[in-house]
C-alpha cells in the first residue's frame, strides 16, 4: 500500500493546482462584459454567412476509422518488445489479432467506406 502514496500525493497536488488555479483567476481576474467582446472571434476575419454548412459523412468515416486502426496498431507495441519472452503462444495470439485486424479492414473495404467516388 506504500508505494500507492506517491501517485496519491501527485493526484491530490495536480487537483489541488486546478482547482487553485480557476478559483483564483475567477476571483482575481477582470470582469468586462461588452457587446464586442461577447462577439465570435476567428482569426480577425469578419463572420459571415451561416456556419452551419452540410459535410459529407465520408470524412467522418474516414476519421474514426483512422483512430480506430490507429489505436489498434498500438497494441503491437508490447509484443515488439517481448515478442521473445512470450513465445509460441503469444506469436498465436498477435496472429489471431492480426486476423481480427484484417477482417474489419476487408469489411471497410467491402462497404466502399473509402471510396470516395460513390
Amino acid at each position: 500500500m506504500n508505494s500507492y502514496i506517491p501517485i496519491l500525493l501527485a493526484s491530490v497536488v495536480s487537483i489541488g493546482f486546478v482547482v487553485m488555479t480557476l478559483v483564483g483567476t475567477h476571483f482575481l481576474g477582470p470582469k468586462r462584459y461588452s457587446k464586442t467582446k461577447n462577439e465570435a472571434f476567428e482569426c480577425g476575419i469578419e463572420s459571415e454567412g451561416d456556419a452551419r454548412f452540410p459535410i459529407s459523412v465520408k470524412y467522418f468515416l474516414v476519421a474514426i476509422l483512422f483512430v480506430l486502426f490507429d489505436v489498434e496498431v498500438v497494441f503491437f507495441y508490447p509484443y515488439a518488445v517481448n515478442f521473445l519472452e512470450m513465445g509460441w503462444q503469444g506469436f498465436y495470439a498477435v496472429l489471431l489479432f492480426v486476423a481480427f485486424f484484417l477482417c474489419g479492414f476487408y469489411y471497410v473495404i467491402k462497404k466502399g467506406v473509402l471510396d470516395w467516388n460513390k
